[in-house]
This record gives C-alpha cells, sequence and structure tokens, in this order.
C-alpha cells in the first residue's frame, strides 16, 4: 500500500513516510493508493476480538510496510484502560429502538479526538524510526477545541518530538482554553490567536509548505509533522471505530450480517465523516452518510449543490468544535469522487483560496447526492434537541452530538429511512456544561465553569470524567496570545531557529 498526494498524483510514498510527514510538499494531503476491503466473514470475526485487536487488523490493511509487531506495539500502548475509561475504548449506547449513540470521548480529554491522538505519537514516532529520521519532530496544530488538547495529551514528553498548538482566542469553551492553557509536559507550547479556526488552520498549512521555515529547520534537526486530521495517522485510526461499532452490532445480534446502516456525524472538517466512508468503501454495510453541520452551514450546501463558498457569515456557536468554514479533508473525497484528477483537485483549491469557492462536476456532484444527506440547525434547535433527549431518553447529549441527533431526527421525517442508526457522539456534555445546562433550564450564570460541572452532576448523575474534575486547581502556564500574521515568528522563536 503506498500513499498518493492529492495534488500530484506521481507523488508515491509509504505509509511511514506519508504519517511522518504529515502533508505532502507540494500542499496535498496524502491518500491510499487503494482502498482494502475487508469481508463478512472479517467482520464477523472482529465481533469477537478487543478494540486493539479489532484496530491491529484494519491497520494491517493501510500500513503495509509496518510489521505485524510495529502495529501491536502502537495500538497495545494506545487503547488502554489506562488511557480511557472504558474497558471497550468507545461505547454503543441505545438511545432509542434502532438508534444507537457511538460514545467516542471516553479517553483523557473526552473528545472523539483522543481515539486517534492517543495512538497518532505512537504512530509519528515507530514511522519516523522506519524511515531513518534522524531529526526531532515538531507538531503543528491548529485548533477549534477538542483536536488541541487531545494532541497535547497524546503528544506531552514524547521523545524526540515537540508540539505547539494555536486555537482562536474567543472560539472555543472555557473548559477548552483552561485544558489547553494548563497542559503539563516540556515539550508543549500553546498559543491563542486573534482570528477563528479557519484563520489558525491556513496559517499553520502555510507554515508547513514555507521552504524557508523548512530549511531554518533542517538545520537545527528539526521537521513538521502535523496531528491535525490532514495526517493520515489522524484520519486512520478513525476509521476502525466505524469498523469495531458495525462489527459489535452483529456480535450483540442488534442488526443481521450484511445489513445496512445509517451513519451520522457531526463535522466542520470533514475528517470524522470521511472516515465513515472509508469504512463504507472497506466494505462495512452503510446506507446512507448524513453530514450534520451548526450554523456554519458550508458542507451542507456544499453536498447539497456542489458548490462549496466560504464567502458567507461566520457563526460562533455553542457547539464550537464545528465552527469551520474550510474543510481540509473533503480534498480527499473529492481526489477519489473525480477520479485522482490532480489537476482538477488543484484547480478548485487553487480557486477556493484565491476566491473562496468552487464548484464541482456534475458527474462528482451525482455520487455526493447518492452518497451523503446533509442538514444542520443553529444554537437554539440544538439546545432544544439536548432537552427533547433528556426527557424522553435520560440521555445527556453535549452541543456537538446534539447537532448531529436533530439532523437524524429531520432526516427520518423527511425521508422515512428506519434503517438501524449510528450516530457519533463526540464528546463529553461536561466539556460544554453551561451550554448544556442552559438547554435543560438549569443554568446558572453567578457558577463559573467547575460549579456547572457540579451542578451538572447534580441534574444529569452522569459520571464527572477524572481529567476535568482534576482541572479547576491546575495552574495556567499559556497566556499568549499573537495576530495570525505573526504565527510563523512565534513557531520559529519558541524553537529557539
Amino acid at each position: 500500500m503506498y500513499y498518493k498526494s492529492t495534488r500530484d498524483s506521481n507523488v508515491n510514498v509509504t505509509a511511514a513516510q506519508a504519517i511522518a510527514q504529515g502533508i505532502s510538499k507540494d500542499g496535498g494531503l496524502f491518500v491510499p493508493s487503494e482502498i482494502p476491503v475487508i469481508t463478512f466473514d472479517d467482520i464477523k470475526a472482529m465481533g469477537e476480538m478487543s478494540y486493539p485487536d479489532r484496530a491491529a487488523f484494519v491497520f494491517s490493511k493501510y500500513l503495509t510496510d509496518f510489521s505485524e509487531s510495529e502495529i501491536r506495539y502502537c495500538v497495545d500502548n494506545a487503547y488502554t484502560e489506562k488511557n480511557f475509561d472504558t474497558k471497550n475504548i468507545c461505547e454503543l449506547a441505545k438511545l432509542f429502538d434502532g438508534t444507537y449513540m457511538l460514545e467516542l470521548w471516553h479517553g483523557p480529554t473526552c473528545a472523539f479526538k483522543d481515539m486517534a491522538l492517543q495512538i497518532l505519537p505512537y504512530l509519528i514516532t515507530t514511522s519516523s524510526k522506519k524511515i531513518n529520521l534522524d531529526k526531532r519532530v515538531v507538531i503543528l496544530v491548529a485548533t477549534s477545541g477538542d483536536t488541541g488538547k487531545a494532541a497535547l495529551e497524546g503528544f506531552k514528553d514524547v521523545d524526540g518530538t515537540q508540539i505547539m498548538v494555536f486555537y482562536p482566542v474567543d472560539g472555543v469553551s472555557k473548559m477548552q482554553k483552561k485544558q489547553m492553557t494548563t497542559q503539563e509536559g516540556n515539550n508543549v507550547f500553546v498559543c491563542a490567536i486573534n482570528g477563528n479556526f479557519d484563520d489558525a488552520q491556513n496559517g499553520v498549512k502555510s507554515i508547513f509548505t514555507d521552504r524557508e521555515v523548512e530549511n531554518q529547520l533542517s538545520k537545527n534537526g528539526l521537521m513538521f509533522s502535523s496531528a491535525n486530521s490532514i495526517n493520515w495517522g489522524r484520519l486512520a485510526p478513525q476509521i476502525i471505530y466505524y469498523v469495531s461499532s458495525y462489527a459489535q452490532l452483529v456480535k450483540d445480534k442488534e442488526i443481521k450480517l450484511g445489513e445496512k446502516i445509517n451513519i451520522v456525524v457531526p463535522t466542520g472538517n470533514f475528517g470524522n465523516i470521511l472516515a465513515a466512508y472509508y469504512a463504507k468503501k472497506m466494505g462495512v454495510p452503510v446506507n446512507k452518510l448524513i453530514c450534520a453541520s451548526n450554523s456554519n452551514n458550508v458542507l451542507t450546501d456544499f453536498l447539497k449543490t456542489g458548490v462549496y463558498d466560504r464567502n458567507r457569515k461566520f457563526y460562533t456557536t455553542i457547539s464550537p468544535s464545528m465552527d469551520i468554514l474550510i474543510s481540509s479533508n473533503l480534498e480527499r473525497l473529492l481526489y477519489h469522487l473525480c477520479g485522482e484528477n490532480d489537476s482538477q483537485i488543484r484547480n478548485w483549491f487553487s480557486s477556493l483560496a484565491d476566491c473562496g469557492k468552487y464548484e464541482v462536476t456534475d458527474d462528482v456532484k451525482a455520487v455526493l447526492r447518492k452518497e451523503f444527506y446533509a442538514g444542520f440547525c443553529d444554537d437554539m434547535q440544538t439546545k432544544a434537541c439536548i432537552k427533547e433527549q433528556y426527557d424522553k431518553h435520560s440521555y445527556v447529549c453535549d452541543t456537538h452530538t446534539a447537532v448531529a441527533v436533530k439532523v437524524y431526527e429531520d432526516y427520518r421525517k423527511i425521508t422515512g429511512d428506519t434503517a438501524k442508526t449510528v450516530i457519533a457522539s463526540t464528546a463529553s456534555p461536561y466539556k460544554f456544561s453551561n451550554s448544556v445546562l442552559d438547554a435543560l433550564g438549569e443554568f446558572d450564570s453567578s457558577m463559573d465553569e467547575f460549579e456547572l460541572v457540579d451542578k451538572l452532576y447534580e441534574t444529569s448523575r452522569l459520571d464527572v470524567p477524572k481529567s476535568l474534575a482534576e482541572l479547576k486547581d491546575k495552574q495556567i502556564r499559556f497566556n499568549d496570545t499573537i495576530e495570525k500574521s505573526e504565527m510563523k515568528n512565534f513557531v520559529l522563536k519558541s524553537l529557539g531557529v
């Protein structure tokens, strides 16, 4: 299995090279040269496996240059009860008949990013050794909230690495900000920028492809890699939990082997739902991929019309991890759908950079309509959904998961589709206690974020994650806020080059 660049199909690198490098030098994203296939017999066998065993099996299909022992080293160190509060790593909770919540937030930072970012450090360090890199790896991250903390936690004090995270100063929740600014570790840097997530993401991409910066790092024995989902090592682990969920539903006799399911994903950067697309193309029986957006509904409009237009108002919402107008991982999907036409990809994404807009071909539009359904809801609808699910099912959704539930309910009403459905639950409600309590009619503006956590516990009796409870007494380590134009200098100064 080799990996191509979305912007130059002649690029041909191993998985280790793709993971260590993070992004292609031409600015493209690495994609597998083919999508491997799993059979119904494979799915049935995985039902009897542990999560680490399922992960090892799926990785063996994509990381063909890794030995079995190297893959086992990565999965056995990442997916443990030391890192996750459940033996199953992720849980499937039955919301109501035929609908299941895939709880991806049982890791150390209480968000779905842990599913990939607990293993990524092992994938990167193993990859670096495999290709004989003698450089220290600098992980550069833009975050809308969850990726930053999950990456910081995964990479803290990992030998041979440093990590630097940029976040929009007013674009994350108070809990997310406290998680990042109190981060422990001798190899970590955290900085806020005046701007939104797209500004942070564009800044990081620009630094990645800056030859002057690359040369300065190289002279000092350093190289960049990424923990954002532009890195294949971030995306590949996300495929696993969709394959695993289907295998688990079959084992639990909730579905029959071969029965098609729907998958609903709240997403801004498109990586999480792209992973579900890869799982489908591998052989997981999926009927419809349902893409749920908040008021920043650029993906909803694109999937319905084939026109991607980021020239619109940017909303700061109660689901901040989805407050994104440039969905990086869409590039991978479009590369596959346009027949790996790298020239077409370059044209579309040059247009996006220059004009903020592009339109795909009619052939691609037809496939998008077949594979995906898209919908969105605003903050008021999100809160109403949180209240409704709690009243009906005694289930507390966070503000991102509720977006997915609302969009799915709309989908069922419009289509009448009653296929069994898995909804990706992407964060613990305790990360957004103020908004969740507001939805439940229990919000008290006089309380700080930790008093609100206690209040939400009194209301829901859902266990408070240990990592969030311990945040209260942690000291702030990182107070910097810079302009987006200063990101490059901040990186070089922090690294001492």
